[in-house]
């Protein structure tokens, strides 16, 4: 068993120095974290506990923003009445996203931070450019239908980002701060999480030692509806195979404003963009919502087991965009 020092911060200064200089990780929910660790996947020297640090607020800030504390937790955040009235997909999109004990536990910074599922990765022998710079890809010729992506790959990793609380927060734009030993700075939610390229490793776009304090909500987008659609093998606690976050305002019977968000089918968080710009102006109709959808879907790559995703994502789109629009126009069957 790996030895490693356990620290308890009782301060961020203190939390970013204990971390700094050495092999080491924040612990607060530990939901991630202590699996890797027992699977000698991730291997700190030290352990930093951030849980005493006051970072579980959520704040309604003055400019309509909303900002959350990075150790909320994910059942505090979904049943939050300011996130579940402005901030609907949020709320769906954490309580599908994992059973009610994780819930409990995990936390907004720690969601943010959820590594891969890929199970190359996980099983310490693997070949896995994520754990093993330069040692290849198992998952490109090997199982890849559950947990890879047809979006944002490369040929060094097409492991897909598993979180959902971060599809939705994509769709609803957000800033993360952090604080590391450089001072406090904010990252643009969608510059958060890096695309694999050919450095996999480099997941996050954190420097040596910062540590995220809060997530901050764009305002909300008045009188628009929203949805959060997830597509999965079981029912029960399970990662997307397709999942899409949407948001619609409508302007009479034409979009007004669009967001669209993907999970299940990207190396990160995936903001549709050009499908977005192209809804604009455009009648709120099913067929407007499969133009947008296979406008998203353009550059997907399919692997040997998982090309149904394609067609599958697509379908999450055009449903969650018809269901958010629905909800605009004050229907909440």
């Amino acid at each position: 068993m790996r030895q490693f020092t356990y620290t308890r911060a009782d301060s961020q200064a203190n939390a970013v120095s204990a971390h700094a200089g050495q092999p080491a990780s924040y612990l607060a929910g530990g939901t991630t974290l202590i699996d890797l660790v027992k699977l000698d996947i991730m291997q700190p020297e030290r352990v930093v506990d951030v849980n005493r640090l006051p970072l579980a607020e959520i704040e309604a800030l003055d400019d309509q923003r909303l900002k959350i504390g990075a150790t909320v937790r994910n059942t505090a955040l979904a049943y939050d009445e300011r996130v579940q009235n402005d901030y609907a997909v949020l709320s769906e999109a954490l309580l599908q996203g994992a059973s009610r004990q994780l819930r409990n536990r995990a936390t907004t910074g720690g969601n943010v931070m959820q590594r891969v599922r890929c199970g190359y990765f996980r099983d310490g022998v693997s070949d896995c450019n994520k754990r093993e710079p330069g040692s290849g890809c198992a998952a490109i010729g090997g199982h890849n239908r559950e947990v890879f992506a047809v979006l944002g790959t490369s040929e060094s990793c097409i492991a897909v980002h598993p979180s959902d609380m971060c599809v939705a927060m994509a769709a609803i734009g957000a800033t993360v701060q952090v604080s590391g030993p450089d001072g406090d700075r904010e990252i643009d939610f969608l510059d958060f999480h890096k695309m694999p390229g050919d450095t996999p490793h480099i997941e996050h776009d954190l420097k040596d030692s910062e540590l995220i304090t809060h997530v901050t909500l764009d305002a909300p987008i008045e009188g628009a509806g929203s949805t959060y659609i997830k597509l999965r093998d079981r029912s029960s606690y399970q990662f997307a195979l397709a999942s899409c976050a949407a948001i619609v305002s409508l302007d009479g019977d034409k979009v007004a404003n669009a967001r669209i968000a993907l999970g299940g089918v990207g190396t990160k968080p995936w903001r549709c963009s050009e499908a977005e710009r192209a809804l604009v102006g455009q009648p709120a109709t099913r067929e407007s919502f499969k133009t947008a959808a296979g406008i998203a879907m353009q550059g997907a790559t399919p692997y040997k087991h998982n090309a149904f995703k394609i067609p599958l994502a697509r379908k999450a789109i055009v449903r969650a965009l018809s269901d958010a629009t629905a909800r605009a126009q004050g229907d909440t069957a």
